[in-house]
């Protein structure tokens, strides 16, 4: 049963850091992209990064480029996305899927979510 856990969320003052994890069981994460989502109240849910599995090429959406960083641990079949000078508007509740190879989807299993706010 394919099944991603994400972990890692809390309260962050702004500027502040937090590192998220997408530990994926039920299958093996080495041919699969991750890609990382979020929803903000009242907001469509948007695409934030992802890491395809061919090549490990990675994608980040313009509000978060030289902030955030997607990474992946073959071996310990976890994704992880690393937040740096978070600011207010990164807050939002973060999923994890997948579902194909490359990034462009579609994604099929989602993890249940991880609340992050950043607020002073």
């Amino acid at each position: 049963q394919v099944q991603l856990v994400e972990s890692g969320g809390g309260l962050v003052q702004p500027g502040g850091s937090l590192r998220l994890s997408c530990a994926a069981s039920g299958f093996t994460l080495d041919y699969y992209a991750i890609g990382w989502f979020r929803q903000a109240p009242g907001k469509e849910r948007e695409g934030v990064s992802c890491i395809s599995s061919s090549d490990g090429s990675t994608y980040y959406a313009d509000s978060v480029k030289g902030r955030f960083t997607i990474s992946r641990d073959n071996a310990k079949n976890t994704v992880y996305l690393q937040m740096n000078s978070l600011k207010p508007e990164d807050t939002a509740v973060y999923y994890c899927a997948t579902g194909e190879p490359l990034c462009v989807g579609p994604y099929d299993y989602w993890g249940q979510g991880t609340q992050v706010t950043v607020s002073s």
